[in-house]
């Protein structure tokens, strides 16, 4: 299965996973307050130091990639990898989390990322519940660092009432992105079942309106936080480098979404990525980056809390978590 950015656009192909999320039904899932990945009895925040900064970990919940999803899929490679890393299908897919990232430095609350209010399923939504855990409000979020507008990223800006979910946050995304999602011409030419996409894209934005912060490839968002250009899974994907100090910390958003299959196998890539071999680009890149400068990274799709560097292997790379840090 060969899919690309036109592919992505024209086939329908992602349509399935948010099927009939029209503007009412989007209003409406936002309302979800009480899923089972919310309900259940886990550890959904994880606090630990970046030099002076201090980063909570947020597990928004969990979805279950299916095959059909994966391409090229290989159903040996992809249980061997998970048997490496000591998981198992899930109704037979794979499990993956949903993770976003708070910052707090210099008197500042940055979010990394939204959740997706239940957007996607009962799995999910829990982004609330996190924040509570930690005794964070939406009240004290002063930004939002989108790293693109996938539902999953952004879904959690909009509250129930269609108004603001953080009401005192500027939202940051990039300008490339926020161009292709508002762009008419695009929004014409799609089928309409991937019109949800950009219907949920728009909407999640309307309330920031006033306050967005469109940047430009790498550009300073806060002192200490800069943009990192990483395309391919949508035009204007981003990643976020957080230098604290001497120490740094790479968010890389949706780079890797199997973190058992994709650093032995970076050619792997998923039914949403809008340019898979663009997307291969970006993560050797990276890969190959993080390696060389010894870099912390975390993602919105690494196995939670989604904190570890990368290595070499013999053939590929290979992900290294990062021990817990058991006291700040």
């Amino acid at each position: 299965m060969t899919i690309n950015r036109r592919g992505f656009l024209l086939s329908g192909l992602a349509a399935p996973a948010i099927a009939g999320f029209g503007l009412p039904a989007f209003a409406q899932a936002a309302r979800q307050t009480a899923v089972s990945a919310a309900a259940a009895d886990v550890t959904r925040a994880y606090r630990f130091t970046v030099g002076e900064a201090r980063v909570t970990a947020l597990l928004d919940g969990f979805v279950d990639l299916q095959p059909g999803m994966i391409a090229p899929y290989d159903a040996a490679q992809l249980d061997a990898g998970l048997a490496a890393a000591q998981q198992r299908r899930h109704g037979g897919g794979v499990r993956i989390p949903v993770n976003a990232f708070v910052i707090e430095e210099a008197g500042r609350t940055v979010l990394v990322d939204a959740g997706t209010a239940g957007l996607m399923g009962p799995t999910l939504g829990a982004l609330p519940a996190a924040l509570a855990s930690v005794g964070i409000t939406p009240e004290q979020v002063d930004l939002v660092a989108a790293t693109h507008l996938h539902p999953d990223h952004v879904g959690g800006l909009l509250a129930a009432d269609g108004s603001a979910t953080f009401p005192n946050a500027e939202v940051a995304v990039g300008e490339v992105e926020y161009g292709f999602w508002h762009d008419d011409a695009i929004l014409a030419a799609v089928p309409e079942g991937n019109r949800p996409f950009f219907q949920m894209a728009r909407a999640s934005l309307a309330p920031y309106a006033d306050r967005l912060i469109r940047f430009q490839s790498e550009a300073e968002i806060l002192p200490g936080l800069r943009s990192l250009p990483l395309p391919g899974h949508t035009p204007g994907h981003a990643g976020f480098l957080l230098q604290s100090g001497e120490e740094q910390l790479l968010f890389w958003g949706d780079t890797v979404h199997i973190t058992a299959l994709q650093f032995a196998h970076p050619e792997v890539s998923i039914v949403f990525d809008a340019d898979p071999a663009q997307v291969l680009q970006t993560r050797l890149a990276m890969f190959d980056r993080a390696v060389a400068d010894d870099l912390l990274v975390t993602g919105s799709h690494l196995d939670f809390p989604g904190l570890g560097k990368v290595r070499g292997a013999a053939a590929g790379y290979a992900y290294q978590p990062t021990p817990w840090q058991y006291a700040l």
